[in-house]
C-alpha cells in the first residue's frame, strides 16, 4: 500500500482540466494554485509547447486512488516522505526516542513510588 502512496496520480477529485496540476500538487505538498500558475507561465514561456506534455501525462498518469490517505495528517507525512525520506526517517526515529524518554520517565517516577514494585523488579534482575 506504501508504494501507492509514493506515486504521481492525476487528481480528478480537485482537477480543473485532466487533474495533472492537481495530482503534481498533492505529489508535492504545493498548493495547487501554484502549480497552475507555474504551468501556465511555462506555457507562455516556451511557446505552448507543454501543451502536449500536459495532455500526455493526462493520458499515462493513473486516477487517484478515492481513498489514498486516511486523513490530512497522514496526506502531509506522504507529501514529507515524497520531498525527503531520510528527513521523515529523521522525524519519526526522534518522534520515538521521545516517546521511549518519556515513558521511561513514568515508569521511573512509579517504581520509585512504589517501593513493593521496585523489590520485585530487583528480584527479577
Amino acid at each position: 500500500m506504501s508504494s501507492e502512496r509514493t506515486k504521481l496520480y492525476r487528481d480528478k477529485q480537485n482537477a480543473k482540466l485532466m487533474g495533472v496540476c492537481a495530482g503534481i500538487a498533492d505529489y508535492t505538498g504545493v498548493n495547487a494554485i501554484w502549480i497552475r500558475l507555474a504551468a501556465i507561465a511555462l506555457t507562455f514561456m516556451t511557446g505552448g509547447s507543454t501543451i502536449p506534455f500536459y495532455f500526455i501525462a493526462g493520458l499515462l498518469l493513473n486516477k487517484k486512488p478515492p481513498h489514498l490517505y486516511g486523513d490530512q495528517d497522514e496526506q502531509k507525512y506522504w507529501q514529507r516522505v515524497r520531498q525527503s525520506p531520510q528527513r521523515t526517517a529523521r522525524e519519526v526515529r526522534a518522534r520515538f526516542r521521545d516517546v521511549d524518554r518519556r515513558l521511561a520517565a513514568v515508569e521511573t517516577h512509579y517504581v520509585t513510588s512504589n517501593p513493593r514494585l521496585s523489590a520485585e523488579i530487583e528480584r527479577l534482575r
